[in-house]
């Protein structure tokens, strides 16, 4: 498995210089026929041809595997490199790959444990039950009994982050040259690679994500439908993470046909509570929105595996974006503009962002009756393209990438649940909820204080 995941640096170079000539000689054909042909078509062309680089991307992760798949993924969240089509097509790399044999897992588990698995535990599955791009998941009993979920991370697998990083800054200098040139979005190339890397880096200390669970363990205390597992500390290192072993539905099997209809909308509610609650009360949120990271069970409750893409935002960013909901639910041009500009997403004329933010928040401004389902996101992704080619450009600040990926995840998981909602009332519910201390956000913002690390649970 580590041929497979850590390959030689020659190929590896020589893979991803294939795949810079195909994307970036697919872009410069693009540029070259775009003064020959009308509007229409040459933004449909473009649209075509980030897709089909999406899909190259995705077909090179398959190959790559290891840390280039993770950052393909993280790629995924970057509205302001790619349109949201091409951005659906990253995300679909998913993190399932063929497990490593138990003989690697030994490796890695003695020489971070200290000790003989077979002394360590009463009983280790070597069969694993999931793997992903950075480890796997194995079930395993406690000397005391307990029931755990071991996740494993693949020897070596650090040592090519810095490389796969280093290569993949070409592809990312190309979609930003067109991200500037057409989508006129004002992407620092530098400081998207220092980011993948950073992030990246952070999920590969699972020290990291076992902090994370412990925090998130506290902030939803108060809450008996959310439960998050407990790390046990003596069974958790850098590149080992052992928790409490949960049992329940995958969610993708409550979105399925034939599921009690009471059962998805409560699911459906819960994850609209469980976004804001995060994002507007806490500033903290898990941003991977993965269905292998959500459980349902019976009584019901949700359960939240993973705690690997954790953002963590300055108060006064948190403040500002209570600022924006309020706006929202008020439906206050004024104020949504000026949430706008404090938070970073316009530097002038906030015109362009309340546009943008009444057609992408129209569930949370519409006092009635909305039905997710009836949402088309390809035809309203099309008008927010026209809004930003006619106006001042609109930013994507650090805060946001993360914070855009879990909505886009909670907005896929109500379309799929179908629940028939108020969701304005809701919405003001859930602000009405929040501490006094919620105020408006100062002149100017900050922005996040850390991410988390770990990795996706696999799904």
């Amino acid at each position: 498995m580590s041929d497979d995941v850590v390959r030689g640096r020659a190929r590896r170079l020589f893979s991803l210089g294939t795949l810079s000539t195909s994307v970036g000689g697919s872009y410069l054909w693009e540029l070259v026929r775009r003064p020959f042909r009308s509007t229409s078509d040459a933004e449909t062309s473009l649209l075509e041809a980030h897709i089909r680089n999406a899909q190259r991307l995705v077909e090179g992760s398959t190959e790559l595997r290891g840390a280039f798949t993770k950052l393909v993924q993280m790629l995924s969240m970057r509205q302001d490199i790619l349109p949201q089509e091409a951005l659906d097509v990253l995300a679909a790399v998913r993190s399932s790959v063929p497990p490593m044999p138990f003989a690697r897992v030994r490796t890695v588990l003695e020489d971070e444990l200290g000790g003989a698995v077979e002394a360590r535990f009463a009983a280790f599955d070597p069969v694993a039950v999931a793997a992903a791009s950075l480890g796997q998941v194995h079930r395993a009993t406690l000397p005391d009994g307990t029931l755990v979920a071991v996740k494993v991370q693949y020897p070596g697998i650090d040592r090519s982050v810095r490389q796969d990083v280093q290569n993949l800054k070409a592809l990312i200098r190309i979609m930003t040259g067109i991200a500037r040139d057409v989508l006129r979005q004002d992407v620092d190339t530098r400081e998207v690679a220092r980011e993948l890397e950073a992030r990246l880096q952070e999920e590969l200390d699972y020290r990291r994500e076992a902090a994370n669970l412990d925090r998130f363990r506290a902030l939803f205390a108060d809450d008996a439908e959310v439960v998050v597992p407990h790390v046990h500390a003596d069974y958790t290192t850098a590149r080992v993470l052992t928790m409490d072993w949960m049992d329940g539905y995958p969610i993708e099997q409550i979105m399925g046909p034939g599921i009690d209809a009471s059962l998805k909308d409560w699911a459906a509610m819960k994850f609209f509570r469980l976004f804001f609650r995060q994002l507007l009360e806490f500033g903290e949120m898990q941003t991977d929105p993965h269905p292998g990271n959500y459980l349902l069970t019976h009584h019901p409750h949700l359960v939240m595996l993973d705690f690997g893409s954790v953002c963590v935002l300055e108060p006064d960013v948190r403040r500002g974006y209570v600022r924006l909901a309020r706006a929202l639910a008020a439906n206050d041009d004024g104020e949504i503009g000026a949430a706008g500009l404090a938070l970073g997403f316009v530097r002038r004329d906030p015109t362009t962002f309340v546009r943008l933010m009444r057609l992408a928040a129209e569930p949370l401004m519409c006092d009635a009756l909305f039905d997710p389902r009836d949402y088309d996101v390809v035809a309203r992704a099309t008008e927010a393209l026209q809004i930003k080619l006619g106006s001042e450009p609109v930013q994507a600040p650090g805060h946001h990438v993360f914070i855009s990926r879990a909505l886009i995840g909670m907005d896929g998981y109500l379309r799929a649940f179908g629940t028939v909602r108020n969701w304005h009332r809701l919405f003001r519910e859930i602000l009405d909820d929040l501490p006094a201390d919620s105020g408006s956000v100062d002149e100017g913002v900050a922005g996040l204080r850390e991410s988390g690390g770990g990795e996706e649970p696999p799904g």
